[in-house]
């Protein structure tokens, strides 16, 4: 069976897994060599890519959900989307590299008109033909209704068993699952769980990343919420069956293209309101925006951020060195965490 990797939240994977072709969510390690000017995560998918090393490292933490395979296996073509400078750099190298398809689908930075929503969905026909290209078979409306269907049901599953207090981060998204080391909080402890509830906001995380929330659950905190690019803020709402039945794909665009909010969109109206009602909901006491050295969008975010949110905000700037040794970052969170004692 052919695999296509993808790094995007707003690549719908239940429309790679209706082509008959299995979606596998990008999980990066650390590169040693990074390209100047590039954020650590960008940097880790070009060497990996341009090293050959992609199947060995661009693998999920568990295959996707609705293919029982369990056997890594090698991908037939690489979907990236245009939600940083970053990415449209990395998609531009691999392009010109030649070593297998790259599609790079083209996201409207502005959300509030029809004809952004438009060029959503007209991009994801035009991922269609891409999968098709590579082996895959158009889906009819029952065949993708009956993915998503089944999309909706395991989110609710993992919904249901990440609210357990052994797992300290769990993505309840179809196809794609990650629970790091078991024994801390989950996010959605119970109120009297120990330490400082706290927010983690910001873009992709590293495979290394995983040690961060340990990190702060020995400095005296609690992430229960974690709104970075493989967390909670990224899901979809789940799927409206009525309006399945009268058109799956455009159910599935709006899913997606309206629900999820992030810092690349204009206006950033969606990401405060979202923001908002999870850290009441939450009672959450400080947010820690983890960006990456160079990456721009999550930058220039960051002085908004401190202008609206009504807790203190920690803003980590990691860079290549940090994932390896993070003293520095251990030493300003537990400062953090004094503050809000």
């Amino acid at each position: 069976m052919n695999a296509v990797g993808y790094s995007s939240p707003f690549v719908p994977a239940e429309w790679i897994a209706a082509h008959g072709v299995r979606p596998e969510r990008l999980r990066l390690h650390p590169t040693e060599r990074l390209t100047r000017g590039m954020c650590p995560y960008a940097g880790a998918l070009l060497d990996a890519a341009l090293e050959g090393k992609g199947d060995r490292h661009l693998l999920p933490e568990r295959p996707c959900g609705c293919f029982a395979q369990k056997v890594p296996v090698p991908f037939s073509g690489l979907v990236l989307a245009t939600t940083c400078d970053q990415m449209r750099y990395v998609a531009a190298m691999l392009e010109q590299r030649g070593d297998r398809p790259i599609f790079l689908l083209n996201l409207p930075s502005t959300w509030q008109t029809p004809a952004a929503r438009q060029l959503y969905l007209d991009e994801l026909r035009r991922l269609g033909r891409f999968l098709v290209r590579l082996g895959g078979k158009a889906p009819s409306d029952e065949e993708l209704t009956g993915v998503m269907l089944a999309s909706n049901r395991a989110r609710e599953e993992d919904r249901k068993n990440s609210r357990g207090p052994t797992a300290r981060r769990k993505l309840s998204r179809w196809g794609d699952s990650c629970t790091v080391a078991p024994g801390g909080g989950s996010a959605t402890a119970t109120p009297t769980a120990p330490g400082i509830p706290l927010a983690i906001l910001g873009g992709p995380l590293l495979e290394t990343d995983c040690e961060f929330f340990a990190l702060v659950e020995r400095a005296g905190g609690r992430i229960v919420l974690d709104a970075t690019e493989h967390g909670e803020r990224t899901l979809p709402r789940p799927f409206d069956p009525s309006r399945l039945a009268a058109d799956p794909l455009a159910e599935l665009a709006d899913a997606y293209f309206d629900t999820i909010p992030d810092a690349f969109q204009r206006p950033d109206t969606r990401l405060y309101e979202w923001l908002g009602r999870e850290l009441a909901a939450r009672q959450v006491r400080g947010i820690i925006l983890h960006r990456y050295l160079w990456c721009d969008l999550w930058h220039a975010e960051s002085q908004r951020l401190k202008q609206w949110s009504p807790t203190p905000v920690l803003e980590l700037d990691v860079g290549p060195d940090d994932t390896a040794a993070p003293n520095r970052i251990q030493g300003r969170i537990e400062a953090f965490l004094e503050m809000l004692k």
